[in-house]
């Protein structure tokens, strides 16, 4: 359970943004989301990163597993998990597709989507960023 409030308002987008979450590379990365801020119906898990050094916090145990083999990965430079995604382009892509944006149901106010990871990684001696969402193979087909 959530030990804070689950609705999402501008003040508390702007104040997420002041915080620096979504902000910073290893130790000094902030997650958009910790796991105090999901309720959850599953585990969620908190666990120091050996790449980063600092702690990750994940909502399910495949996110977890997946981390576990990032964080032993030579081409892996850096993890961010509960990485925020830029709020303006997704409206725009929803738009584009012709699909709808999540809102909060109370307040109508697009919710900032999150990627579940963003790496940085080395690729044939170059710097990359690769984003990545996991989810068990039961829930792909859910709209």
């Amino acid at each position: 359970m959530s030990k804070r409030t689950n609705g999402w308002k501008e003040e508390k987008i702007a104040r997420y943004y002041a915080e620096g979450r979504g902000k910073g590379e290893l130790a000094s990365y902030k997650p958009w989301l910790t796991i105090q801020n999901v309720p959850s119906s599953g585990r969620v898990h908190r666990f120091k990163g050996w790449k980063t050094n600092r702690i990750y916090h994940f909502l399910s145990d495949l996110e977890r597993d997946y981390c576990y083999l990032l964080d032993w990965s030579e081409d892996v430079i850096d993890i961010r998990e509960q990485f925020p995604l830029d709020q303006e382009k997704t409206i725009q892509i929803a738009e584009d597709k012709q699909i709808n944006h999540s809102v909060d149901p109370t307040t109508r106010t697009p919710i900032v989507m999150t990627t579940d990871f963003l790496m940085t990684v080395r690729r044939d001696n170059e710097i990359k960023y690769l984003a990545r969402t996991v989810k068990p193979s039961g829930e792909l087909n859910d709209n």
